[in-house]
């Protein structure tokens, strides 16, 4: 006997219902491996500004404390004329510029994480809100 592909035999209700609760238990699923997904890409993100901003301040301590010692005396050096103390606040100043350009571009970094999409959250609202019985 051959099949009428224009008009397909009628599933029974439950079948239907059935089949309707599977898509959507895989939705469920598929939203939350998303969400995993993005979660586990936000932490990398944080590492990655964590150490950033780790090396930004191991590089102001070093620096500053390298030049805090060393330029003023090369500066006093060169320039006789500049008080010692004169010749530490120019250096200490220059330093604190640095320091301040590289915690800033590290703050940047952070601002640009976000712990979970606006189309991720939505999605997976709505998911939830047609799986599960209105109360």
């Amino acid at each position: 006997m051959a099949t009428d592909l224009r008009n397909p035999p009628a599933g029974s209700l439950t079948g239907l219902l059935g089949d309707i609760l599977n898509d959507a238990q895989e939705l469920i699923r598929q939203q939350l491996a998303l969400f995993r997904q993005e979660v586990r890409e936000d932490l990398r993100k944080t590492r990655d500004g964590a150490i950033a901003l780790g090396v930004g301040v191991g590089v102001i301590a070093m620096g500053g404390l390298l030049l805090l010692l060393m330029l003023p005396l090369l500066l006093n050096w060169l320039v006789p004329a500049i008080p010692l103390w004169g010749c530490f606040g120019i250096v200490g100043g220059l330093a604190a510029a640095i320091g301040a350009i590289l915690l800033f571009a590290a703050v940047q970094r952070f601002k640009s994480i976000h712990p979970m999409s606006d189309q991720a959250a939505t999605g997976l609202k709505e998911n939830l809100q047609w799986t599960t019985p209105p109360k």
